[in-house]
């Protein structure tokens, strides 16, 4: 195996088409093509699939992607010597969902601000996400993948959500022993007319016809209202969990979603932005029991 065959690989896998990685490369598509044969032959793995709009990676490719950019980073922490490590300055901005960023990273986070002090870390923790492909963003931490532009995507993690409620709402509405219990209780969910993705559509999965009768656009709120027992609702493990005074109810319901990382192709070869990305995907490996709701 060549790094120069790496270094093709991941051209195609920020670009998603041949030709337009061939074009950022300075050669044909022929000769990316050809090296890419070589690259699966020699790994015995098949790291493209062929869409209708590219090249998308497969699993295998998406591993090999993150272990090259490991590589890439390595090399150019060589090349540029003092900007790696604590020396690194400049910003990274980070647009991530509301839940996840003020329940997960933002409790993490410290650790790598002690490790790079001099670079500053804008958290964009919201309902809707900035837009890496016009540049909105270094990084963001979507519920879906994008298909279009000129993105370098690949999963971060999968995780869990669970119903929960508080303990003084089930004793004063009695406790919830089925599926079909859940419709004689309050519901807290988003609004449906609002929802900023379409992974955001829990309760049909759960059972037919149950609807929300208090709702926000934040999951923020609804974990409050579930808190103050207002009533039941899907909250994602790592928040409903993280509260002690709420239960966990029906063992057998869960939603599984994922959460996937984007960053432009172009500011993925940053030193600040790979030092981040880095960094999140260990604290996403090291909480897998927080957002998968280990028992």
């Amino acid at each position: 195996m060549q790094w120069d065959d790496l270094r093709h690989f991941l051209a195609v896998a920020r670009a998603g088409q041949l030709a337009r990685a061939a074009a950022q490369l300075g050669v044909d598509a022929t000769t990316v093509g050809r090296r890419l044969r070589r690259l699966e032959t020699a790994l015995g793995q098949t790291l493209f699939e062929q869409t209708k709009d590219g090249q998308a990676l497969t699993e295998a490719g998406e591993r090999l992607a993150e272990r090259a950019e490991a590589m890439e980073r390595q090399i150019r922490e060589i090349e540029v010597g003092e900007e790696g490590g604590p020396d690194l300055s400049g910003s990274v901005r980070v647009s991530v969902s509301e839940g996840f960023g003020s329940w997960f990273v933002a409790r993490h986070l410290p650790g790598f601000a002690a490790a790079h002090p001099r670079l500053t870390v804008d958290l964009v923790a919201s309902s809707g996400f900035l837009n890496p492909s016009r540049r909105e963003a270094d990084v963001a931490i979507l519920l879906d993948r994008p298909r279009k532009g000129p993105l370098f995507t690949r999963k971060l993690t999968d995780y869990r959500l669970r119903l929960y409620a508080a303990r003084d709402w089930l004793a004063a509405h009695g406790p919830v022993a089925s599926r079909a219990d859940l419709k004689r209780h309050r519901l807290i969910g988003y609004v449906p007319d609002l929802l900023y993705a379409p992974e955001l559509r829990y309760l049909a999965e759960i059972a037919p016809g149950l609807e929300p009768r208090l709702r926000s656009t934040s999951i923020n709120a609804q974990h409050n209202l579930v808190a103050a027992g207002a009533g039941i609702a899907v909250l994602p493990c790592f928040i409903g969990d993280a509260d002690r005074a709420l239960v966990r109810l029906l063992d057998d319901v869960a939603v599984t979603r994922s959460f996937w990382l984007v960053t432009h192709a172009d500011t993925r070869r940053s030193a600040r932005v790979g030092a981040f990305v880095d960094w999140l995907a260990g604290v996403v490996a090291a909480g897998q029991g927080q957002l998968l709701g280990g028992d």
